[in-house]
C-alpha cells in the first residue's frame, strides 16, 4: 500500500496533531514494535488488547525513527518529548486499522475469496494459491493472518497487480466475524470443516457455524461440502442468496459430485462431475481431511473456469503446507531456521523478523528465486534487497537464475554474497564446510529442494524428536498474564532446560515477548544463556558457593536464602569490588524448603544487609506449598501473612523498591489479591495447568517414527524376560525411542500407550534403552509412520496419570539426546 498521511487521515477520520508534513508517505503498517524495519515510511498502530499497550511503545519507536503514529490519546509529555512526531488522533486505533483496510479493499474490483471454518483454513488457502498463481497474480493471507488484526493488515498487501485475493478469517466467539465481513467483503466464499475449536465460546454448534457464514452474506458463489447437514441446514437458515457450490458423495444435482475416491499409498484419484463436464485428478495425500481440502479447491476453481487438463496438471503438484517457521541445532555450532515451504516477499518479511529477534549479530541468509510474485525482476529484487539492507543479514547465498541475474542489487551491500544457479551448484562448492557458530535462515521456494541443504548441516541424531511450540508458549504466558494488572511483573521459570523444552530458544521467546525475569536454578544454566546472547535480567534460584564469579561475570542475580550465603556472597563481592550487586531474598512461611525464617531472621537480616554495600535486595518472595488446592486454602493464607509481615519489614528498612512475590503458576490464576509485585509463572507456561491438571496450549509433543512392523504368532512373546505375551496373531512395530530417551520403562507392558495415526497403540512387552514395542495389530501403518508419544493428540497428562507422578517428571526427564525441533 502506499498512502500520504492526509489520506489516511481522511480515511479512518481521525484528528491530527503534530503533523507537518501531511504528504509524508507510508508504505508499511505495524502493529508490533518489534517488527520495525523501514521506520521511515512506517505507521505504527497502538493497539490495546487483554495483555498489553502499544502506547507504550511510542517513545522508543519515536526514538528507532518511527514519525507516525495512531493512538487514542497524546499526552501532554509526549508532545514535547516527540517534536517531529505525527500523531492520527482516534476512538480506536484497531477499529481505525479495520477503516483503512476497509477503504483499501473498496479501491479493487477483483475477486476476493474469503476462508473461514474451524479446520483446514490455512491449508485451503495456500492450496488455492497453489493452484491458482500460476495463471494469475494472486495476493494471500500471510500464513495463519486471519484475527482482528491479521484480516486487515492482509487486505492490505492488494496491490494494482492483484487479480485474485485469497484471505483467511477466524474468530473465537460471537460478534467478531461481522466486522471482517465488512473488512474483506468477499466475492466468493469457502467454509471449511467445521470442529470443535473454540466451541467453549459458542452456545451450540449451529451458533458457532452461523456466525462464520456470516461472512458470506454478500458473497456471489459459496464452497462447502454439502455433505454435512448442519452446514447445509445452517446456510438455508443464514438466508444465503448466492450460487451454492456444494460438493457432495451423494447428491448427483450438486454443483461438484465426487464420485469416486480411491486412495493408494501415496496418492488419491477422485473422480467427478460438474455440470455437464467430468473428469478425474489425483492428488499426493490420502488423508480425509486432505481429500476435504482438496475438494474444497477443486469447486472453487472450477467455478472460476479452470478446466480439466489444468487441474488434473496442477492437482498433482499440489505440496503439503508446513506452516510453520521450524528451528534446529546444526553441526559445528549452526542453528537452522527451515522456512523453505514457500517463496514470496511477505513470507520473507516475517523469516527476517523473526530470525533478527533471535540473532542480535547478525544471521545467514539463504534465498531462492522468488516465483510468481507478479513484479518484474528488477523491481522484485530491489525490494527484497532493500529489505535486507534493514535486518541484520551479514551474509547473502542467492541460488537461481534471477538472483544471478540481478547480483549487483546486492553486491554494494556491506554483506558477504555468493549466487549460484542451482541448489546442486551451491552443494557442490566449499562453502557449507566454511560455516560455523552462525544462525542459518533457508528460505527458498520447493522446486530448489533446500531439504538437501538442510541434511547436511542438520546435527545427526535419531528419529525422535521433542517439537516445541513456540506460538503455544506465548499463548500460555498471554492467558497468565491476562489475571495481572498491567503493572505486576512476571518472572518465567526456565530451570531444568526449560522443563526439558530447552533453555535457550525458550528464552529467547520469552525476551521478545517482554518478560521481566526469567529463572533458572544454578549459575552455569544461566551463564548458557548469556553466551547465547540472551540480555534479560536471570535469577539463580540455587546458586551454589563456588560459583559466585559466574554470578558476577555473567550478571545472574542469586537467591539468598540462608546467613551463611549471604555473608559468603558479600565476601566474594568485596573480593572482586562489586557493589549494590542484586540479589532476590527467600523467606520460608511454610514450604520448609529454603529460606529465612520470617518471624525470627527478619531483623538480623536487616541489619547484615544494612551495615554492607556489596548486595542490595532486589525482591523478597516466598513460596506457596498449596496453592494448587482449595484444602489448603487456609494454610496457604497463613503463609501469606507471614510473608507480607515480613516483607513489610524489610521493604521499609530501604529506601529503594523491593519487589515482593508469592504467587506461583496455581496463585496466579487462585490469588489475584496477592499478585503483589510480581509473579513467577512454571508449569503453566509449558501448557498444563496445575490446579486441573488440563492442558492450556500444548508446548512439547514428543515424536518418533516406525523403524519395522511385524506379523508375530500369538503363542510369541515379546521383548527382554518374555514379559510380552500375546493372546492373538499380532502386529508388532518397533520405534526408536526407550528409557535412554526418557520414555519410563514403567510405561511398559501395556500399562500405557503412544498414537499411531490417531489411534492408541499399547506398549507390549519391557521398554529397552533404545527402543520399544508397540502393538498395532488392528492400525493401517507402515515403517516411517509418525508416532506420538505425548502431545496436541496425547497429552503429557495422561503418562503422568498412569505413573501416578506429575507432568513436571515427564517433561524434564526428556534426554538431550532427543533433537529439539521448535517452531512457530
Amino acid at each position: 500500500m502506499h498512502y500520504t498521511i492526509e489520506d489516511i487521515s481522511r480515511m479512518i477520520a481521525a484528528r491530527t496533531e503534530g503533523c507537518a508534513r501531511m504528504d509524508h508517505c507510508i508504505d508499511w503498517l505495524l502493529t508490533d514494535s518489534r517488527s520495525l524495519a523501514f521506520p521511515e515510511t512506517t505507521l505504527f498502530f497502538a493497539l490495546r488488547t487483554q495483555t498489553g499497550d502499544g502506547h507504550r511503545y511510542v517513545a522508543d519507536l519515536y526514538r528507532r525513527g518511527v514519525r507516525c503514529f495512531v493512538v487514542e490519546d497524546v499526552p501532554a509529555e509526549v508532545r514535547q518529548d516527540m517534536p517531529e512526531a505525527c500523531f492520527l488522533v482516534a476512538d480506536s486505533p484497531l477499529r481505525a486499522l479495520g477503516r483503512l483496510a476497509e477503504l483499501h479493499r473498496e479501491a479493487f474490483r477483483v475477486p476476493v475469496v474469503g476462508v473461514t471454518g474451524s479446520n483446514g483454513k490455512t491449508v485451503v488457502k495456500e492450496w488455492l494459491y497453489q493452484l491458482l498463481s500460476p495463471a494469475m497474480t494472486v495476493t494471500r493471507s500471510p500464513r495463519s493472518y486471519n484475527s482482528q488484526v491479521g484480516v486487515p493488515l492482509s487486505v492490505c498487501l492488494l496491490t494494482e497487480r492483484t487479480q485474485l485475493g485469497v484471505f483467511e478469517a477466524g474468530i473465537s466467539q460471537p460478534g467478531e466475524m461481522q466486522r471482517l465481513r465488512d473488512i474483506l467483503k468477499p466475492t466468493i466464499g469457502v467454509m471449511t470443516n467445521l470442529g470443535q475449536a473454540h466451541q467453549e465460546n459458542f452456545s451450540s454448534m449451529e451458533q458457532k457455524c452461523l456466525e462464520k457464514l456470516s461472512l458470506f452474506r454478500d458473497a456471489e458463489a459459496l464452497v462447502y461440502n454439502a455433505d454435512d447437514a448442519l452446514v447445509a441446514a445452517c446456510i438455508a437458515r443464514s438466508g444465503f442468496r448466492g450460487h451454492r457450490l456444494g460438493w457432495s458423495r451423494q447428491d448427483k444435482a450438486a454443483f461438484l459430485y465426487v464420485s469416486r475416491t480411491e486412495s493408494t499409498d501415496q496418492a488419491t484419484r477422485i473422480t467427478y462431475a460438474c455440470g455437464s463436464a467430468a473428469g478425474e485428478i489425483e492428488i499426493p495425500f490420502t488423508s480425509s481431511a486432505s481429500v476435504e481440502n482438496a475438494l474444497h479447491c477443486l469447486a472453487l476453481c472450477l467455478y472460476l473456469g479452470c478446466d480439466a487438463e489444468y487441474l488434473r496438471t496442477w492437482m498433482a503438484q499440489l505440496e503439503p503446507v508446513a506452516m510453520r517457521l521450524e528451528v534446529e541445532q546444526g553441526v559445528r555450532g549452526l542453528t537452522l531456521i527451515n522456512d523453505s515451504y514457500n517463496s514470496d516477499v511477505t513470507s520473507l518479511d516475517i523469516a527476517l523478523d523473526f530470525v533478527e529477534r533471535r540473532r542480535e549479530d547478525g544471521f545467514t541468509l539463504v534465498l531462492s528465486d522468488i516465483h510468481q510474485s507478479g513484479l518484474p525482476a528488477a523491481e522484485l529484487y530491489a525490494h527484497v534487497a532493500e529489505m535486507i539492507a534493514h535486518r541484520r543479514v551479514c551474509r547473502l547465498v542467492g541460488i537461481g537464475p534471477q538472483l544471478c541475474s540481478v547480483r549487483a542489487l546486492f553486491e554494494t551491500q556491506p554483506i558477504q554474497t555468493a549466487f549460484f544457479p542451482s541448489t546442486e551448484a551451491f552443494l557442490q562448492s566449499s562453502l557449507l564446510d566454511e560455516w560455523h557458530d552462525d544462525t542459518i535462515l533457508l528460505k527458498g521456494a520447493r522446486d530448489f529442494h533446500f531439504e538437501a541443504v538442510s541434511d547436511i548441516l542438520m546435527r545427526r541424531v535419531h528419529e525422535t524428536t521433542l517439537q516445541v511450540n513456540l506460538e503455544a508458549l506465548a499463548a500460555n504466558l498471554n492467558f497468565y498474564r491476562s489475571f495481572l494488572k498491567p503493572q505486576t511483573k512476571m518472572v518465567c521459570m526456565i530451570k531444568a532446560s526449560a522443563y526439558g523444552a530447552g533453555a535457550v530458544e525458550i528464552a529467547r521467546t520469552l525476551q521478545d515477548r517482554g518478560v521481566d525475569y526469567l529463572a533458572v536454578a544454578v549459575a552455569d544454566e544461566g551463564a548458557e544463556l548469556r553466551k547465547a546472547g540472551v540480555t534479560a535480567d536471570i535469577i539463580v534460584m540455587n546458586p551454589e558457593m563456588t560459583s559466585f564469579h559466574t554470578l558476577f561475570e555473567y550478571r545472574l542475580q542469586p537467591e539468598v536464602y540462608s546467613f551463611d550465603l549471604l555473608e559468603a556472597l558479600i565476601r566474594a563481592a568485596k573480593r572482586e569490588g562489586i557493589t549494590n550487586f542484586p540479589v532476590h531474598i527467600k523467606l520460608d512461611t511454610g514450604m520448609r524448603r529454603l529460606g529465612f525464617n520470617p518471624e525470627q531472621d527478619m531483623p538480623a537480616l536487616i541489619d547484615r544487609l544494612q551495615h554492607q554495600a556489596a548486595l542490595i535486595p532486589r525482591s523478597v518472595f516466598s513460596h506457596f506449598a498449596g496453592a494448587d488446592s482449595a484444602e489448603f486454602d487456609d494454610y496457604s493464607a497463613e503463609q501469606f501473612r507471614l510473608f507480607d509481615e515480613a516483607s513489610r519489614q524489610l521493604q521499609s528498612a530501604f529506601p529503594h523498591k523491593i519487589l515482593r512475590h508469592i504467587c506461583n503458576s496455581a496463585g496466579i490464576e487462585r490469588f489475584p489479591e496477592r499478585h503483589l509485585d510480581m509473579v513467577r509463572l512454571g508449569l503453566g507456561l509449558y501448557g498444563v495447568n496445575p490446579i486441573t491438571n488440563q492442558i492450556i496450549h500444548n508446548v512439547s509433543s514428543l515424536k518418533t517414527t516406525i523403524l519395522q512392523v511385524r506379523d508375530v504368532a500369538a503363542t510369541s512373546t515379546v521383548g527382554y524376560s518374555r514379559r510380552g505375551k500375546l493372546t492373538r496373531p499380532s502386529r508388532i512395530a518397533a520405534i526408536p525411542i526407550g528409557y535412554a530417551d526418557g520414555l519410563n520403562r514403567h510405561l511398559g507392558n501395556g500399562h500405557c500407550y503412544c498414537l499411531v495415526n490417531g489411534q492408541r497403540a499399547y506398549y507390549i512387552g519391557n521398554i529397552c534403552m533404545d527402543v520399544c514395542m508397540i502393538d498395532v495389530t488392528d492400525i493401517p501403518c507402515r515403517a516411517g509412520d509418525t508416532v506420538e508419544i505425548f502431545g496436541d493428540e496425547l497429552p503429557v497428562t495422561v503418562l503422568s496419570d498412569v505413573l501416578q507422578t506429575i507432568p513436571y517428571e515427564i517433561l524434564t526427564g526428556i534426554s538431550p539426546r532427543v533433537r529439539r525441533v521448535y517452531y512457530q
